[in-house]
C-alpha cells in the first residue's frame, strides 16, 4: 500500500519545492506503471493490519491501537522481573527495584520499542500475526527500551548530567547517588532474563542472543570512544574531526537506536540478517543524522521542549557543532573556542555559543539536514523490497526536522 513521507513546513519556496519533490520520490508506486489490474488484496488475521491514519501516513492498528497494547505489556514484564526468583529480595529491595524501573524505563517517547512492532508487522504484512506473536514483538520492543534506559542512566552519571525526560536524573536523587551505577547494570541484566524466558525455545534464540550481545558490545565501545575523545579533546581540541565524530556516533548510537529494533523484527519474522546489509547501512546513516540533530538541540533548543538541560559544551563533547565550528573558524575564533570549550561557567558557554552564532551554525545545520535527508531518500528509493522501504520511511518520518 502506498504511503507518503511528509515533512514539516519550513521557510522558503525553494526549500518547500525540494521537500515536495523528495516526498513524491518516496511514494511507493505499483510495480507496473500501466493500466494493469491491482494486485489482489492481502488478508490479515489476528486483528492486526496496516491502516491509513487521519494524517495520511500508514500505521498499524487493530481493535486497539498497537501503542496501547505495547504500553500495557510493560506492567506485565516489570511485575515478572520483580517476581524473579534469582535472588531472595526483601520487600524494601523489591520496592527499590520497582521504583527504579518505573523511573527510568517507560518515561520516553518509546520510539525505539515501537519501531520493533511497526517493523515486524510490516515484514509480516499479508500473513497471520497472532496475539502471542504480537506480544513477543512487544517483549523485544520493551527490551530495547530497557537497553535505552540503561544507556541513559549510566551516560548521565558519566556526563554529570542534571535532567532527563523532564525529571532530575535518577542518580541525582538524594537517595540514589552512585548506587545508580548498579541500577544501570540491573537494567541490562533484565534484558537477558526476558529474552531467555520468552525466546529460548525459538529457532532464532541463538541469533537474537548473539545480536543483543554484539550490539551491547558495540554500544559500550562507542561510549568508550566518546569518553576517550572527550578526555583527550580537553588537551587538544583540534583533534575533533568529522571522521572521529562519525565513528563515535555509529557505535554509541546508531546500532542500538536504529539497527537493533529492525534486526530484532527481521529475526522474529524468520529472516536472516546477512541478507539485509544494505538496510543496516542506511539505518546507521540515519542514526548519524539523528545524533547530529541531538547535538544541535542540545545547544539551541529550549530545555523545556527537549526535557533536559544541554551540557555538551561544558562536557567537552565531540559534537557535530564543535566539529563544524573548528572546520570553519578563523584563528581568532579558534582561540576563543580553545579557551572556553569544556568550561563549566556560564560566561565560557556564552562565548562558545556566540562563536557558533557568528559562524552561522544554525544555517549550516539546516543545509546539512537537507543534504542528509536527500541522501537518505535516494538510498530508500533504491531498495527493491517494499517492506524495507516502508520501514525506512517510518524511521525517517519520525526524525526529520524533529524538535525534541
Amino acid at each position: 500500500m502506498s504511503s507518503q513521507l511528509k515533512t514539516e513546513a519550513c521557510g522558503g519556496e525553494q526549500q518547500r519545492g525540494l521537500e515536495h519533490e523528495l516526498e513524491e520520490k518516496l511514494l511507493l508506486h505499483d510495480d507496473d506503471a500501466g493500466g494493469s489490474a491491482p494486485p489482489p488484496e492481502k488478508k490479515h488475521y489476528g486483528g492486526w493490519r496496516r491502516r491509513r491514519h487521519d494524517d495520511g501516513h500508514e500505521g498499524v492498528g487493530g481493535d486497539d491501537d498497537y501503542r496501547e497494547r505495547f504500553v500495557r505489556a510493560y506492567d506485565r514484564l516489570r511485575d515478572e522481573l520483580l517476581a524473579d526468583d534469582s535472588c531472595e529480595l526483601t520487600d524494601e529491595a523489591r520496592r527499590w527495584l520497582a521504583q527504579m524501573i518505573d523511573y527510568n524505563v517507560p518515561g520516553g517517547k518509546l520510539n525505539r520499542g515501537l519501531s520493533v512492532i511497526d517493523s515486524y508487522l510490516l515484514l509480516r504484512q499479508g500473513s497471520e500475526v497472532t496475539e502471542d506473536e504480537f506480544f513477543l514483538a512487544c517483549v523485544i520492543g520493551w527490551c530495547v527500551e530497557w537497553f535505552q534506559a540503561c544507556a541513559l542512566l549510566l551516560d548521565d552519571i558519566m556526563d554529570d548530567s542534571h535532567t532527563r525526560r523532564d525529571h532530575i536524573c535518577w542518580y541525582r536523587r538524594p537517595e540514589v547517588g552512585l548506587r545508580g551505577i548498579n541500577d544501570g547494570i540491573l537494567l541490562k541484566c533484565h534484558i537477558a532474563r526476558l529474552i531467555k524466558k520468552y525466546f529460548r525455545e525459538k529457532s532464532y534464540y541463538i541469533d537474537i542472543s548473539e545480536l543483543w550481545n554484539e550490539v551491547a558490545l558495540q554500544t559500550s565501545l562507542g561510549q568508550m570512544l566518546d569518553l576517550i575523545s572527550t578526555h583527550n579533546g580537553a588537551d587538544e581540541l583540534a583533534k575533533y574531526n568529522i571522521e572521529g565524530y562519525r565513528r563515535i556516533v555509529k557505535y554509541k548510537t546508531s546500532y542500538y537506536s536504529f539497527y537493533l529494533p529492525v534486526a530484532c523484527a527481521l529475526l522474529l519474522s524468520g529472516a536472516k540478517l546477512e541478507n539485509f546489509s544494505e538496510l543496516r547501512d542506511i539505518l546507521i546513516e540515519m542514526g548519524i543524522y539523528f545524533q547530529a540533530q541531538d547535538d544541535y538541540l542540545d545547544c539551541f533548543a529550549d530545555p523545556n521542549t527537549i526535557g533536559k538541560i544541554g551540557t555538551d559544551i561544558e562536557d567537552h563533547k565531540c559534537s557535530w557543532l564543535i566539529v563544524q565550528a573548528l572546520g570553519h573558524a578563523d584563528l581568532n575564533q579558534i582561540e576563543v573556542l580553545l579557551k572556553n570549550y569544556g568550561k563549566k561557567d556560564s560566561t565560557s558557554v556564552s562565548k562558545v555559543k556566540s562563536t557558533y552564532s557568528t559562524l552561522d551554525l544554525k544555517d549550516m545545520f539546516s543545509e546539512f539536514e537537507d543534504r542528509a535527508y536527500k541522501h537518505l531518500v535516494t538510498s530508500i528509493e533504491a531498495q527493491h523490497d517494499r517492506a524495507v522501504q516502508e520501514i525506512l520511511k517510518s524511521f525517517l518520518k519520525k526524525i526529520h526536522r524533529r524538535k525534541k
